[in-house]
């Protein structure tokens, strides 16, 4: 049995991909008999002290004001530390809370490990920052060259990380809840109230409404597609800066809001594409779970989908930046029901391995290999 202090700025409920990747692992874990203490900034729901985990106070984080960064607590993890030993600090956020906790853990000799899971020097550029995204970048890699062992969700990714001089790169994947995210979710009753018949496309876009996202080119993307098919409806689910835009802007396209657990999955399995033009991910949870919903994705070859999609089997693909390709694959994927229903089946059917116990294992691999 382990003993793994986990040190993460985001936590479930939080609805983001890092949280729900930390829930999955924690609980996965805990469920195979290892104990983990999780440390993380104290969240809006914490008030009536019933929380187990290790809390530190926090701060907005710009952008993003409903998450929290961890500020430094480096005294505080080196009381606990010496006072019960973890085997293992895993460092999942590279934040100020992240920074400390792999500077105890070296202090005190405990083996750490990261996570790498957000590309935080790609989405300065999106906030006005841009000048700062070589510091960024030297920040992470600083970091990170002072772990055992980076694990992160993709090949291309660990080659990526490799090339940059961070040692102990290990791939150890991401996996997606198969029961939640089913085809047989999908909800006519639901596509009505989007004023979707059958026989209407219905495309989607799951995630945050956010300038890094890329979501001019998901907008041009529904646009081309709504002039080859005027019945085709558009839904947004998720919230962020550029949902009062897009309100504006498409009054035609509905906009769902935050949906969590089976109301996420009714929402992904009743649609008919996927929408996906992001290229700041790491991974894209999201890809994965309209995959295993039967929703064929459209998106670019990077991160998950390089990985998830074999072009025009269970999804399509187009080169990175390519918008040209990106449109066009849409407009293939859906001109022939064949297309489409090929693909639903493809897509939910290449899912049914990609499942979290796996990914878990393969956590306490590296685990041990750090310790050892």
């Amino acid at each position: 049995m382990l003993n793994i202090a986990f040190v993460t700025e985001t936590h479930p409920p939080e609805v983001n991909g890092v949280a729900m990747t930390v829930g999955r692992l924690v609980g996965g874990l805990r469920q195979r008999g290892h104990r983990v203490d999780v440390v993380r900034p104290r969240q809006a729901g914490d008030g009536d002290g019933s929380s187990d985990d290790m809390l530190v106070g926090g701060l907005p984080l710009p952008g993003y004001p409903a998450l929290r960064f961890g500020l430094p607590a480096g005294a505080q993890l080196r009381r606990r530390w010496r006072e019960e030993r973890p085997d293992l600090v895993h460092v999942v956020t590279e934040g100020p809370l992240g920074w400390s906790a792999v500077a105890a853990a070296r202090k005190l000799g405990i083996p750490v490990t990261s996570g790498f899971h957000t590309n935080f020097d790609h989405y300065s550029v999106h906030y006005g920052m841009g000048w700062m995204r070589p510091a960024v970048a030297a920040y992470l890699r600083m970091l990170h060259r002072r772990t055992r062992a980076t694990m992160v969700p993709t090949e291309a990714l660990a080659a990526e990380l490799a090339g940059a001089g961070i040692p102990g790169v290990r791939v150890v994947g991401r996996g997606v809840d198969t029961a939640l995210f089913s085809p047989v979710r999908r909800d006519p009753v639901l596509r009505a109230n989007w004023g979707a018949d059958e026989a209407a496309p219905v495309c989607l876009y799951v995630g945050r409404l956010a300038p890094e996202k890329n979501l001019p080119l998901a907008e041009k993307c529904f646009a081309a597609i709504q002039v080859w098919e005027p019945a085709a409806r558009m839904v947004w689910v998720g919230d962020g800066p550029a949902m009062a835009r897009l309100k504006v802007e498409h009054p035609d396209h509905h906009f769902a809001g935050v949906r969590v657990g089976e109301d996420l999955a009714r929402h992904y399995a009743s649609a008919d594409l996927f929408i996906f033009p992001s290229l700041s991910e790491t991974y894209g949870n999201v890809v994965a779970e309209a995959m295993a919903s039967g929703v064929p994705v459209v998106a670019y070859r990077s991160a998950a989908a390089a990985e998830l999609v074999v072009d025009r089997r269970n999804g399509v693909l187009a080169s990175p930046g390519d918008e040209k390709a990106f449109v066009a694959s849409a407009l293939w994927a859906l001109e022939d029901a064949g297309h489409l229903n090929g693909m639903r089946h493809a897509a939910a059917e290449s899912m049914l391995r990609r499942n979290w116990p796996a990914v878990i294992s393969r956590f306490e691999s590296v685990a041990w290999e750090a310790i050892g």
